[in-house]
Formats: structure tokens, sequence, C-alpha cells
């Protein structure tokens, strides 16, 4: 097996037991329905470890642009390879949705709500905040990559690394994911969505095009800062990049803060001044 057809074939498991998770939960009539956050969280986990082990020797299953690109970041992968590898990620996880598609193809029209058939594919944020969004992507993939990394530099039983790989995924959902669903993966999110705009579901509604760029761009910069940490501060080895990519999160970081301060001050001056107007009468 090549390594874009491991890359193309691990991402499309990922997605198929990962979106498929989601749908049982989500979708009306499935025995699934309405187990909750935590069977989520493990169905994505126990996701990543079997496409971990379905292709690692193929392809070294990255099966996320941002663990591609983040490898590469600190010389763990060459550049070269970066955009071979998106482009089996991107094919892969367009194929696993159209499969997750397939697997519950008569509870889509039993489905009224728009928003829970588009999880079922991409993310959808818990509050609508922008910047918000994008730090919580970006931490999310900062402690993936470290602890990718972390979790390379150790020694365990041979055939166990994917399981404990699975487990961090499975921590990162249970403690960092409800804030936006923690896409931490651009493929992850950007291929399923791309499939929910193609596919012939009834009632789907918008494929959220205007919230699809935060699932990309912050996994991006998370990882690619979490690989450079890692490299920093775990090896040893300064890097100029990782005071660059340090300046824009902490930027970023700021910005989300400022805005939130700007919103809450703007609420506080409109409930003021709607009670100094309800007094007059």
């Amino acid at each position: 097996m090549t390594p874009f057809a491991g890359e193309l074939i691990g991402t499309m498991i990922l997605i198929l037991f990962g979106g498929g998770v989601v749908g049982g939960v989500a979708l009306k009539k499935s025995k699934a329905e309405g187990s909750g956050w935590i069977v989520i969280t493990v169905g994505w986990g126990l996701a990543v470890a079997l496409g971990v082990y379905a292709v690692g020797q193929a392809s070294g299953a990255h099966l996320n642009p941002a663990v591609t690109i983040g490898f590469a970041a600190i010389g763990d992968f060459p550049w070269a390879d970066v955009p071979t590898y998106i482009l089996a990620q991107m094919i892969g996880a367009i194929l696993g949705a159209v499969l997750v598609y397939f697997q519950y193809l008569p509870h889509w029209k039993e489905t009224e709500d728009p928003i829970a058939k588009r999880d079922v594919f991409a993310t959808t944020p818990a509050i609508r905040h922008p910047l918000s969004n994008l730090t919580s992507e970006v931490i999310g993939t900062f402690i993936l990559l470290l602890g990718l990394l972390s979790i390379g530099a150790n020694e365990f039983t041979e055939g166990l690394n994917p399981l404990i790989v699975g487990a961090l995924i499975i921590a990162i959902g249970l403690s960092l994911g409800g804030t936006t669903g923690y896409a931490i993966n651009p493929a992850r999110d950007l291929g399923p969505r791309i499939a929910h705009f193609f596919l012939p579901i009834p009632g789907k509604g918008s494929s959220g095009w205007r919230y699809a760029w935060v699932p990309v761009v912050g996994p991006i910069l998370g990882g690619t800062m979490g690989a450079l940490f890692y490299k920093q501060f775990f090896i040893g080895e300064n890097s100029i990049a990782f005071w660059i990519v340090g300046a824009v999160v902490l930027a970023l970081l700021v910005a989300a803060q400022y805005s939130i301060r700007k919103e809450t001050s703007s609420e506080r001056v409109e409930t003021t001044t709607s009670h100094a107007t309800s007094n007059k009468f």
C-alpha cells in the first residue's frame, strides 16, 4: 500500500467511525439516539485508534493535515510530501462521510433538525464567537500534537501506541471538546462538510460555510504551535518559528479576550440604558 492510499483509507475509516457515532447519537430513531457526549468522544477516540492500526505501517497514519504540517514544521516530515498527504486525507474524509450518509439512509428524513444532520458531518460551536471558537481549536490541536510527540517519545508494548493515541483523543474531547465539538483536524471537518453540501439529504439546511474556516485555520495554527513547543522545550532545540507562531497565538488569545470584554461592556450599557428608559415611564 502506498502512503497516499494509506492516508486516504485511514482517514476514511476515521470519518466512518467518528461521523457514524455522531449519527447514532443525533439522528432520530437510531437505537443510540440521545446517548450523549461521552459516547461521542469514546467513538471518536476508537475511530482514530482503528484508523492508525489500519494504515500506520503504510503512511505513518497522520490522518490529519494539522499533524502533517506540524511534523513538517519541526523537520519530522518532508514538506514536499505535505500536499500529497493532505489531498489523500481530504478525499478519504469525503468518502468516509458518504459512507456515513448511506449507513443512516432512512434516518435523515426522520430527523427534522437541520443542525443535528449537519453535526453528523461537521462541527458547530456551542456558542458562536469566532475568535473564541478559533482559540478553542488552537488549544485542542496544540495539546494533540504535543501529546502525539510525547507518546512517540515513550516505549510501549508493541501495538499499543494507537490505543494510547485514541485515549488522547477521548481526553481532548471530554476536557476541551464541549466548546466547538473539537474538530482538531481540518480534513475531519472540511471533507465531510463538502460531502454534506453535495449529498441529497432531505431538509439538510445550510452547510455552515461562514464558520468553516475556524476548524481549518485553528487546527493548523494550534498543531504547528504544539509541534514547535515540543521541539523548543522537550528536545531543547531553539527555533525562530516557535517565537513567530507563538506571537500569533498570543495575539489571538488577547484579541479573543478583548472581544469578549467589549461585548460584555456593550451588553451592560444596553441593560443600563434600558433600565433608565423604563424608569422614565
